[in-house]
């Protein structure tokens, strides 16, 4: 896997949710012969036991079952452990979600029918933000007291929490709460991460202005999880095909953000070259 990474010009790889157990030895094989370099892991990495496939939610800091945040805590401590293992600075996180109506699935369908400018979409957006606000604050501190605890053992290793900017409007932090979680979490390793896909896909839905969202968060950004998004919700396609405007994130990116192309396993590898080149033309190498 790695070396078909390095094949296509790579010299860095982010780790998924998705990684299986039985791949740690290869990719510690991989990493110590100086094959590959491991940019950042994503939260939960390797996978829990028992568990077979991606599953970043599996276990929540949210949750209102303390058995599920205690689960959460140690998974993540645990990504911590291997990411220190392989090198890699970042862990890439969900941070929770609210238990609440799923709104962003209705929204989108009715957003891809071109019923976005009707009455009825707006109802619904102003129910969902009436319902978010009602429901938010105690999955909110649920998540900021976990923090509080992973925090400190983040900075003993050396490692960056990155908060992930996430697609469902159901999940936390809210877009405009990222700001008073970093104000009030002043922990140097807890730091922005920014998916354009995520957040173009709150764009199309009507909840944010995506660059707008990037410059207010800029003073925490680390990194990026890029990839496109065709109208309305389709994700992780190679960019350059979709509908994020990658030029006018340009003047927030620095050299030292972590930028990591996410995208469909069902793309080629041409596809991934292809949306490679298209970001260095539009952000430089």
């Amino acid at each position: 896997m790695l070396q078909e990474v390095r094949s296509l010009g790579f010299e860095y790889a982010e780790l998924g949710h998705g990684t299986r157990i039985s791949l740690v030895p290869g990719i510690m094989a991989a990493v110590d012969a100086g094959e590959i370099k491991i940019s950042s892991v994503h939260n939960f990495c390797p996978l829990p036991m028992g568990v077979t496939h991606a599953a970043p939610n599996i276990y929540q800091l949210s949750s209102e079952r303390p058995r599920e945040r205690e689960l959460a805590e140690r998974q993540t401590l645990k990504t911590m452990e291997f990411a220190v293992r392989i090198g890699a600075p970042m862990v890439i996180m969900h941070l929770g979600s609210i238990d609440m109506k799923d709104y962003t699935d209705r929204l989108l369908e009715l957003a891809g029918n071109g019923e976005k400018d009707t009455p009825k979409y707006q109802r619904l957006c102003t129910e969902f933000e009436e319902k978010r606000e009602q429901k938010k604050e105690p999955f909110f501190e649920r998540v900021k007291e976990s923090m509080k605890r992973l925090l400190p053992e983040a900075e003993s290793r050396g490692l960056k929490l990155c908060a992930e900017s996430r697609q469902a409007l159901e999940e936390l932090p809210a877009d405009s709460d990222f700001q008073f979680l970093f104000r009030e979490l002043t922990s140097p390793s807890l730091v922005y991460w920014h998916d354009t896909g995520h957040t173009q896909i709150k764009e199309n839905l009507g909840f944010l202005q995506h660059t707008m969202q990037l410059e207010t968060l800029q003073e925490w950004l680390a990194g990026f999880h890029i990839n496109d998004v065709q109208y309305p919700g389709r994700d992780h396609c190679s960019p350059g095909t979709g509908g994020v405007d990658f030029g006018s994130l340009k003047g927030m990116v620095r050299d030292h953000h972590v930028k990591v192309l996410e995208l469909s396993p069902s793309l080629t590898a041409e596809e991934i070259v292809s949306g490679w080149d298209h970001m260095k033309k539009v952000w430089g190498e």
